[in-house]
């Protein structure tokens, strides 16, 4: 068994003024209301802590049991100042005995059981697993506005969540980041200083994350497709 952290506390600001991304309808439901169902309905987690902007620990909390029947959520605990702040608080959350940690932005409504069930085994035998997809694109480096150099894009992958560890490593990472003064922009990274390998299972190019109004309006056409929407399924 495993137990989460989701990750609600995230100022928006691309979003626009005083709009937050995490309770925008989606296909009827707040977009970390599509993210929290699929974690009920995994039996893979016991149950998850979501980390919300401070002073919103009350509202999320009612919300998500009363409004959305949410029966695993433990705690929403205020975040920090930075995505590794906010994890770290969450992880401060869950409980001692917690052997695997699932790690996962609430902006991003599209995952599935069998991807967080998927994350979890490859976690369970490597000690870390992320999902990612590989890089189609050609990849430019630019300097300015121009183009700098032209980036080999074999062995590429753009990680997702939801990120799976063992959760004394995890806390280990963290500590040892909070001391350097190192930070990421994923748990992965931290992991990869300490020299653990971090298993790559394949992840869905529909598991995107909502960051600004046009990412919005593509989710909406995601969970509008033919078998997308109800729990964050990807259009068949």
């Amino acid at each position: 068994m495993a137990r989460a952290v989701v990750l609600a506390a995230g100022r928006s600001r691309r979003m626009g003024e005083g709009v937050n991304k995490q309770l925008v309808l989606l296909a009827g439901r707040p977009v970390l209301a599509h993210s929290l169902a699929v974690l009920e309905e995994c039996t893979a987690v016991e149950e998850y802590v979501v980390v919300v902007a401070p002073g919103e620990e009350e509202k999320i909390s009612r919300l998500a049991r009363a409004g959305w029947g949410c029966r695993k959520l433990a705690a929403a605990v205020p975040g920090g100042e930075t995505r590794q702040e906010s994890v770290c608080r969450g992880l401060a959350a869950l409980p001692p005995d917690t052997r695997i940690v699932v790690v996962h932005d609430g902006a991003r409504p599209f995952i599935t059981v069998e991807l967080v069930n998927r994350v979890i085994s490859a976690a369970a035998l490597w000690g870390a697993a992320i999902p990612a997809v590989p890089v189609k694109e050609t990849v430019k480096k630019a300097a300015g506005s121009f183009v700098a150099a032209t980036v080999d894009r074999e062995g590429l992958w753009l990680a997702q969540t939801p990120q799976a560890f063992f959760y004394s490593l995890l806390r280990e990472a963290h500590l040892r980041a909070g001391k350097n003064g190192a930070a990421a922009t994923d748990d992965a990274a931290l992991l990869e200083v300490l020299g653990t390998r971090v298993r790559i299972v394949e992840g869905s190019v529909f598991n995107i994350k909502i960051t600004t109004p046009e990412d919005l309006d593509l989710a909406r056409a995601i969970a509008a497709a033919p078998g997308g929407g109800a729990a964050g399924d990807p259009p068949q």
